[in-house]
């Protein structure tokens, strides 16, 4: 065994094999499996790779589909053969965000730019890949503005994504009709109140609240959950997608730190999977849990429980990022479970948990790949150490899990 496929820490994991994506793009955000393919969203080498994993011992890269200048293509959603891939400002590449403080509190103007002078695409690309290995781009939809963040699309008509628009303090909820998908088209749009500032809304939350803007929505039925940064979990009636209507807004930040990630229901169970995101070093921006919140009344759910931390390392001691990031959300063509739960905890590697007590989560699983052997990230000053990013499961129970210095480790859970 290579020393790349010797995790720093395993229980009832291991992993079986790794790749650094080819070309030196080993950094890796989003990634959707497909026709035993997978689709990795690069946070810095902007644009997303094609990886042949059919033998998941032997993942091998077959394609790159570079973004166009100054963009990046961190997110996408793949259903069927369609591929839908965001395009937004690429972030990261501004100096004055090289302190991740400046995006994460919203110290910067995420627009920048007149109109006239803006130089790098915003909106969302729709790709053909009935044939994994070239994705042919078949439509594309734009936005005026930073661009979109994050897209939710599970097949049939209707997709969801967050999106900095003109006008808009920071990200909202858009709905987008693909019943044409090489003319995808933007619905509908839902803000919380304040973040309209074109139309002279005026914000009601405290100024050093952070980012008061929409990290994506998980839809099931007419319910789009989002998860909402520091302003945590709104919960909107999509039924007209052309105006999506609140139910509920839920806040906890503060006591807690916000940064609210993932929102994923468990619709059999009633229950609600809500993901805090951990998005400064050595946990500065406060305690990030994941939560276990009954959802039996829509306009009501309410937490009754949280995960257990990592507790195997002083996590904190490594440096970097120590929290959760992402979650697996149960994507309908691959792996199903509302009593496994699967999380990227950065600088813990790959968390998976037993929820069948729904009051009481139980770890049972655990890999954490080895460090990057040399950082992807062009950031100053960034400490050496593992940024776990995203996880997937496949149907066959396959773990894959992206980092955004190390390449993607394809796992095994044992339990």
């Amino acid at each position: 065994m290579s020393d790349l496929q010797t995790p720093a820490y395993a229980r009832n994991m291991r992993i079986i094999s790794h790749t650094d994506q080819g070309g030196g793009r080993a950094d890796g955000v989003q990634i959707m499996i497909h026709r035993g393919h997978a689709y990795v969203g690069h946070v810095f080498s902007r644009g997303f790779s094609v990886i042949d994993v059919r033998d998941p011992t032997k993942p091998r890269p077959v394609a790159y589909v570079p973004s166009p200048p100054n963009t990046w293509s961190i997110h996408l959603q793949q259903q069927d053969d369609l591929l839908l891939v965001i395009h937004a400002k690429d972030m990261f590449a501004q100096p004055e965000l090289a302190d991740e403080k400046n995006y994460y509190k919203g110290k910067i103007d995420s627009h920048g730019n007149a109109p006239g002078e803006r130089d790098w695409s915003a909106g969302m690309a729709v790709y053909d890949v009935s044939k994994p290995e070239t994705p042919r781009q078949i439509g594309f939809m734009p936005v005026q503005g930073g661009g979109l963040h994050r897209l939710w699309y599970v097949g049939g008509r209707w997709a969801y994504a967050s999106a900095l628009l003109d006008g808009f303090s920071d990200y909202i909820l858009i709905t987008i009709d693909m019943a044409d998908p090489t003319k995808p088209l933007l619905t509908g749009r839902f803000w919380l109140p304040g973040m309209h500032v074109a139309a002279g809304e005026v914000a009601h939350w405290p100024t050093d609240v952070g980012r008061f803007g929409l990290h994506h929505a998980i839809v099931h039925g007419d319910i789009a959950y989002c998860s909402w940064r520091d302003a945590c979990l709104a919960v909107v009636d999509v039924s007209d997608r052309s105006a999506p209507k609140l139910i509920t807004h839920k806040i906890w930040a503060p006591p807690f730190g916000g940064g609210t990630h993932n929102a994923l229901p468990l619709p059999n169970r009633e229950l609600l999977i809500v993901v805090d995101e951990t998005v400064l070093d050595n946990r500065e921006d406060g305690e990030k849990p994941i939560w276990v919140f009954d959802n039996r009344v829509k306009s009501n759910p309410i937490s009754i429980a949280t995960f257990p931390e990592p507790s195997d390392t002083d996590y904190l001691k490594v440096g970097g990022h120590f929290g959760p990031h992402n979650i697996y959300e149960n994507r309908p063509d691959q792996f199903v479970s509302e009593e496994l739960i699967f999380a990227t905890y950065q600088n813990a590697g790959v968390r998976v948990y037993d929820i069948r007590d729904k009051f009481r989560p139980v770890e049972v699983g655990a890999c954490v790949p080895p460090p990057p052997a040399k950082l992807v990230d062009p950031r100053p000053n960034r400490p050496k150490v593992l940024h776990s990013a995203d996880v997937s499961v496949d149907r066959n129970g396959i773990v894959y899990c992206t980092d955004f210095s190390a390449g993607l480790f394809i796992m095994e859970y044992l339990g």
